[in-house]
């Protein structure tokens, strides 16, 4: 589980990029349509709670609390870019990434053995 979680970790480093470039295009889009949508802003945090979830995932990939987090950033990134779902249609393929990632970072982190003080995983 622990080799998951970093290659996942790796995964959403690099959706970042892909993610980010997506959001400010629909973004750009969206001011120059004026029609007041959000979802190129909210494709914009998703990318940003990806990138801090994978970042959190790759520098803890052994700690329980680690995973939570991460799992937290994956699932905030999620809700914040289904609610926003627009003109942006990627955004609603990118938030279910995003729950998919958190649903395995948090169901990991609960089935994880509590390291005890002498014993390292």
């Amino acid at each position: 589980m622990k080799t998951t979680r970093m290659i996942i970790g790796i995964i959403s480093i690099v959706l970042f990029a892909v993610i980010a470039f997506q959001s400010c295009a629909a973004g750009l889009g969206n001011a120059l349509e004026e029609n007041n949508e959000m979802s190129g802003s909210a494709g914009f945090f998703l990318a940003l709670c990806m990138l801090i979830a994978g970042v959190i995932a790759v520098a803890a990939k052994k700690s329980r609390g680690g995973a939570a987090t991460a799992g937290g950033f994956y699932l905030i990134g999620g809700i914040i870019g289904i609610v926003n779902v627009g003109g942006y249609s990627d955004l609603q393929i990118w938030s279910i990434v995003s729950f998919a990632f958190a649903v395995v970072f948090i169901v990991g982190a609960i089935l994880q053995k509590k390291e005890t003080k002498g014993e390292k995983a």
